[in-house]
């Protein structure tokens, strides 16, 4: 240690790591510590049990009370002349990039009263994988196009072919699900929305488009490898739903958290009279033009109808959750409550067996 000029090695004290005599350096705070006693233990295994139970009836209940019908569309037939006969998620393998078109009938046995949606369903699909949620590029998004996307983005930040940036950029972009779905019933198709399927505050602090002419502010850009279509005419009947603003890119943005997810596609335009209330018992067509191909990575397709309840969409986990811890709280309230007793009574029984001769009032 050194020492300052005039002062010798007595005057100077070495420094101390003890920590200061306070009452919580020190812990000597006052402390409570629960004693866990069968008077306290029991009654709150019983109390949890009670109460969850009922819980999770009712929740189950509520969640039944919306409708669902889920079809898995990953290996349907063909219903192009050229390729009768053969599977759809076949004919992607063989022909990459083309486009298959089948039909599939199914039939609602009840009615799907209320608001109804359309969703799209994968498995397998590990959206949230730490380079893909990564690739992306924020700023781009926000409708602020740069010359040089962010270096997340890449392997597909540029076109390998012209070399002009990519808007949008990253692999989440590159891969959003283009099947298109739609319903028909008697031969004539049922309108379904593409607009109010996105979270309002997505659409209005996440993607912004670029200002001025869309198409004049994305010259210079290439779109995604895989698409098929521009940025500015993802919709062709609603101009108001392009770019960075189109609903479905919203939603196909926001990655999932497990590999089994499904995503918003549709709402039913419930002006028309016939489907005022709903969708009613009957036959209905689902047409698919199938151009996502899962096959490779062994995943499927599900197209899904659901109405939904006071707790949103049909979703009977939360309940059977409460039921099942409920049930187990009750369990092992009974069982530690004959193991008291039946410790208790040997307890006693020693106490007599010691002392023969104590007399009980």
């Amino acid at each position: 240690m050194s020492m300052r000029q005039g002062e010798s090695e007595a005057d100077v004290v070495p420094k101390s790591k003890r920590p200061s005599d306070s009452a919580f350096k020190q812990q000597r705070l006052p402390a409570w510590q629960p004693v866990l006693t069968a008077r306290t233990v029991l009654p709150t295994f019983f109390v949890i049990g009670v109460l969850f139970v009922p819980i999770g009836v009712v929740l189950l209940h509520l969640s039944n009370t919306a409708n669902e019908l889920i079809i898995d569309y990953t290996r349907c037939t063909s219903s192009d002349a050229a390729n009768a006969g053969i599977t759809c998620a076949d004919y992607l393998q063989d022909n990459p990039g083309k486009q298959c078109n089948c039909a599939i009938n199914f039939t609602l046995t009840s009615d799907f009263n209320g608001d109804v949606y359309m969703y799209y369903g994968l498995t397998n699909y590990y959206q949230n994988h730490r380079r893909y949620v990564k690739s992306r590029d924020d700023l781009q998004l926000l409708g602020q196009l740069s010359q040089t996307p962010s270096s997340d983005c890449a392997p597909f930040a540029y076109d390998p072919v012209t070399l002009e940036p990519i808007a949008p950029c990253g692999a989440i972009a590159n891969s959003l699900f283009n099947d298109t779905l739609k319903l028909a019933q008697g031969g004539v198709d049922i309108k379904l929305l593409n607009t109010g399927i996105a979270w309002p505050s997505d659409k209005r602090v996440k993607f912004r488009n670029p200002e001025g002419n869309l198409t004049l502010a994305l010259k210079g850009f290439a779109k995604p490898i895989l698409w098929q279509h521009e940025l500015y005419d993802l919709d062709k009947e609603n101009p108001e739903n392009n770019g960075f603003q189109n609903e479905d890119l919203i939603v196909w943005m926001r990655t999932a958290a497990l590999p089994s997810f499904r995503k918003l596609y549709r709402r039913l335009d419930q002006t028309n009279n016939n489907y005022a209330k709903g969708l009613k018992a009957g036959e209905y067509t689902l047409n698919v033009e199938y151009r996502y191909p899962v096959v490779s990575f062994d995943g499927t397709k599900r197209m899904i109808i659901s109405t939904t309840s006071v707790l949103g969409g049909k979703n009977p986990f939360l309940g059977i959750a409460y039921i099942v811890v409920g049930a187990i709280c009750i369990t092992l309230g009974l069982g530690l409550l004959l193991i008291h007793m039946r410790c208790s009574r040997s307890s006693n029984m020693e106490m007599i067996n010691v002392n023969p001769h104590t007399q009980y009032s």
